[in-house]
């Protein structure tokens, strides 16, 4: 594996480093050993499998609040996502910055997402399937999130946002007294 960092400490997109013979190819996708280097030292509590159907949806911004923040790392098994963070860290230089990256089957790419970011996605294609890894068990009354068209944080989009669910089209707006997490 490679680990990137990214505009935003802490936050990194990794490359799997895969191995190829004629049986098609073999690629490790956690090592605790390698994630160590980073600075990951948590175990892995809690694994999820999303399936979205349609181009163009779009899922979060997702986190959640002390003491349950979570450490996140996103893989995309089918399809392809553009992957977005928000930095909600109360004392971080980055703070409300955010950054996108495509995550695909096909390029293997992954996200490993610190303790204090938001976190979500819009597919690029239909029948989109992402991995998580989550460092805490999701707890209802810790979850919190941002909206994904947040006039302060302006992300992006790249395609038309075709779906959202009810509840993440009425996350709130970020207003002058949010002071992070």
């Amino acid at each position: 594996m490679i680990f990137h960092p990214t505009s935003l400490p802490g936050c990194y997109t990794i490359e799997l480093t895969p191995y190829r013979d004629e049986r098609g190819w073999f690629a490790r996708w956690y090592c605790k050993e390698e994630f160590a280097r980073i600075g990951h030292a948590k175990d892995w509590l809690q694994m999820n499998h999303s399936f979205t159907a349609q181009q163009g949806t779009v899922r979060g911004m997702h986190f959640q609040k002390e003491p349950f923040s979570e450490i996140k790392l996103v893989r995309c098994v089918a399809g392809a996502v553009f992957d977005v963070v928000v930095d909600l860290r109360r004392n971080s230089s980055t703070f409300l910055k955010w950054m996108g990256v495509e995550i695909s089957a096909a390029n293997g790419r992954m996200m490993y997402i610190p303790e204090g970011f938001a976190h979500g996605f819009q597919c690029l294609s239909d029948n989109c399937e992402l991995l998580y890894a989550h460092s805490e068990f999701y707890v209802p009354g810790s979850e919190g999130g941002i909206r994904y068209n947040d006039p302060r944080i302006k992300i992006d989009w790249p395609l038309p946002v075709t779906v959202v669910s009810e509840r993440d089209a009425h996350h709130p707006l970020l207003d002058d007294h949010f002071k992070g997490l």
